[in-house]
């Protein structure tokens, strides 16, 4: 599947008493953080609820949340609620491969846009938003996970971008250019190893071409992250992306073993190309929207944004 031609819709911004449904559609949630989450999330005066099944366990798979089936239907149910502004994950973990056919998409785009936040295993659905139903959506931190819970500075970006989202066009991180200059594109992308399971699925993304791609993993061996990458590489999935942005690489073995393993794959692109850029699964982790235009300076490991991520 093609991307989307032309900007993508964007959900409107949050407000004060917005009811937001938290669902878990990867693995199971622990209920002492899903707690601490919703906790933090009615200090910033939100009214989250959690879905029926965000605490299930699957009867025989202990790695998910709940069945494929209830898992999707908790998404479905919280998107097509109209009283709900925003649906949140709850956690990542591995499940949204499974569950994503079974998801009613026709229903989810008639019922509008919203905004949706998630990360890690959630790359999956990310890339279902966008080009099934055209939608930007946020890549974050997530209700129930430890990064999010322990640190302020995530915490922060996030309000902010729920809430004022014109005062975060700018995303600044704390990277540096493997390869320097800048570019523009429209942003996409999560985890590696989510992307690279999409390739020859019939409703997936064919092509990164154009946009500023956001990469990180957790995890991962170098000798898999070099696997993920070279396929990405081969399929021609790589073919005229604009600019790299590489985030975190959480237990994916020694960072200049990552590091050589990414120039060498990726430098040769010719394109923008900057790591740490600060997504995914570390300390004060960003939110960057997904399905945005903007430009990415490796130079100064900046992205700007030509609008904000959420509308008024």
């Amino acid at each position: 599947m093609t991307a989307p031609t032309g900007p993508l819709a964007r959900p409107r911004r949050l407000f004060p008493g917005a009811r937001v449904a938290v669902v878990a559609p990867s693995g199971p949630v622990p209920e002492d953080r899903l707690q601490a989450g919703l906790d933090l999330l009615r200090g910033w005066d939100l009214d989250p609820v959690a879905a029926p099944h965000v605490l299930d366990r699957h009867p025989r798979l202990g790695h998910l949340a709940g069945t494929d089936a209830d898992r999707a239907r908790d998404l479905e149910r919280a998107w097509c609620d109209p009283a709900v502004s925003a649906v949140f994950c709850a956690r990542g973990g591995y499940g949204t491969a499974r569950m994503a056919e079974l998801v009613d998409w026709r229903a989810l785009r008639a019922a509008g846009p919203k905004v949706f936040l998630g990360f890690s295993d959630i790359t999956t659905l990310h890339e279902a938003f966008a080009l099934r139903l055209g939608l930007v959506t946020l890549h974050g931190p997530m209700v129930a996970d430890d990064g999010f819970l322990k640190n302020a500075a995530a915490q922060d970006h996030l309000r902010r971008t729920l809430f004022e989202p014109e005062a975060v066009r700018v995303v600044a991180s704390p990277g540096r250019a493997l390869v320097g200059g800048a570019a523009r594109g429209t942003t996409l992308g999560g985890c590696l190893s989510l992307l690279a399971a999409d390739l020859g699925v019939p409703a997936a993304r064919r092509s990164a071409r154009g946009g500023l791609l956001f990469l990180e993993d957790t995890g991962e061996e170098p000798y898999r992250i070099d696997r993920c990458v070279t396929q990405l590489l081969r399929s021609g999935w790589l073919d005229e992306v604009a600019g790299i942005a590489l985030g975190s690489w959480e237990r994916c073995g020694p960072r200049d073993a990552v590091r050589a393993v990414l120039l060498d794959r990726l430098g040769g692109l010719g394109v923008p190309l900057v790591e740490d850029f600060g997504i995914g699964h570390c300390d004060g982790a960003l939110t960057v929207p997904f399905g945005v235009p903007g430009e990415l300076d490796a130079d100064t490991g900046m992205l700007r944004l030509d609008v904000p991520a959420l509308t008024a």
